[in-house]
């Protein structure tokens, strides 16, 4: 009997502590009246039960595994006095909750929650407004941020944070938020294996995404419509872009996405509609570009240079201003079997493959990537046959910078 009382024993101490975990309400009428307190009271896994009100406090610590639920979203107002709450442990959960007023610095980040050195965490559920940053996790693994509603505030860029940011993160999954009105919508920095799915990021100053110096990631089934310049993907390594959409980021200096150093990547299944350019590529190799739609963008693509062994194949480019805008003379990326709204070639064999190879790089892309005032000729007759004379006699394009298996119709 002794043996099986100590391998009881044992198997409760590997099951963990929150066997006998229990639940603390914190109300206006109730015993416990602050989070700071109920915090305090709590042991290991316990649940804190916030009912609908709202409480007026900031620099709340959790540091110890707990989960905080509320009941009906009771409001956290910081009084914008700094930073709302923050996560120092492993295993905390936060669901539900309704924060505003994060304090505004000009030294510090502050958060609406903040995740520092912290692993198996979970934040869903929760509205934040009028913040600073939003959700900023630091040097944490192993989390999830699932189905918040952020919406700030921002007017400049220098008072202005993001909504959901990474740093020095591992693990993470970003899924189902809502992201308005902040300076980036979701910012990652030398964070890998990072999967940002579902999200919606909108009307934010600067970008949708933007992320620098993280591999590994895989971003699907977000929309980005309508920032200051799109998604900005930069200095990183295989990276897998999925059935996103990029919508409506027009400006002078605008796109849907940027692509600067990355390589080893794919792009697929994307809608690239309503942009000043719908993709922006610099220095960036080995990436796979296919069944994406280009759809009424002033430029499809624009490759700026030092961009090599690329594919791009059974892409739609339909009714763009520019298919692609191409600024050097050499040429060792693949174009092939893509669909050409532009194309006027035939298809004597009906194969479903033009059988005059098409080239998507005109000659008044060329002079307008030099003196952009002669946008205004777009649509004259003067235009056009100078693009119809590179075509005949490349003379600015590679000679090779050609679709041979142009598609007669559009890819579904």
């Amino acid at each position: 009997m002794k043996r099986k009382h100590v391998l009881i024993y044992v198997i409760l101490l590997l099951l963990g502590t929150n066997l006998w975990a229990s639940t603390i309400t914190v109300c206006s009428t109730c015993s416990i009246k602050t989070i700071k307190e109920a915090i305090a009271q709590a042991a290991d896994f316990d649940t804190i039960l916030i009912k609908k009100g709202t409480y007026k406090e900031f620099n709340i610590r959790i540091d110890k595994p707990l989960t905080l639920i509320g009941e009906d979203h009771p409001i956290i107002d910081g009084e914008e006095q700094g930073e709302i709450i923050q996560i120092a442990a492993n295993n905390v959960t936060i669901d539900g909750l309704h924060i505003k007023n994060v304090g505004t610095s000009y030294t510090s980040d502050y958060a609406a929650i903040r995740v520092i050195r912290s692993e198996d965490f979970l934040i869903q559920n929760v509205k934040l407004e009028k913040l600073f940053f939003g959700i900023y996790l630091e040097r944490s693994k192993n989390g999830k941020v699932l189905n918040n509603t952020i919406v700030g505030d921002a007017k400049d860029e220098y008072n202005s944070g993001n909504g959901i940011q990474l740093w020095h993160s591992q693990h993470i999954m970003v899924a189902n938020n809502s992201v308005q009105q902040v300076r980036d919508g979701i910012y990652l920095e030398f964070s890998d294996f990072i999967t940002i799915e579902n999200n919606y990021s909108a009307n934010n100053l600067r970008y949708g995404l933007h992320f620098m110096f993280s591999n590994d990631d895989i971003y699907e089934g977000n929309t980005f419509e309508s920032n200051g310049a799109g998604v900005a993907v930069m200095f990183s390594k295989r990276i897998n872009m999925h059935g996103n959409t990029f919508k409506n980021n027009w400006g002078t200096a605008s796109f849907g996405l940027l692509l600067k150093e990355i390589n080893d990547a794919e792009i697929s299944g994307n809608t690239f509609e309503e942009n000043t350019v719908g993709i922006s590529i610099e220095g960036s190799n080995r990436i796979v570009y296919k069944n994406n739609d280009f759809i009424r963008n002033g430029w499809a693509i624009k490759v700026r240079g030092a961009c090599y062994t690329n594919t791009i194949t059974r892409n739609n480019f339909l009714y763009n201003s520019f298919d692609l805008a191409y600024n050097s003379n050499l040429n060792d990326n693949v174009f092939e079997e893509n669909y050409w709204s532009d194309y006027t070639g035939y298809d004597l064999d009906r194969n479903g493959i033009g059988d005059i190879p098409y080239r998507p790089v005109k000659l008044f892309s060329y002079i307008v990537n030099r003196t952009p005032e002669t946008i205004i000729l777009l649509r004259s007759l003067f235009m056009d046959i100078i693009d119809f004379s590179e075509k005949v006699s490349p003379v600015f394009t590679p000679d090779n910078l050609v679709d041979a298996k142009p598609l007669m119709k559009r890819i579904k």
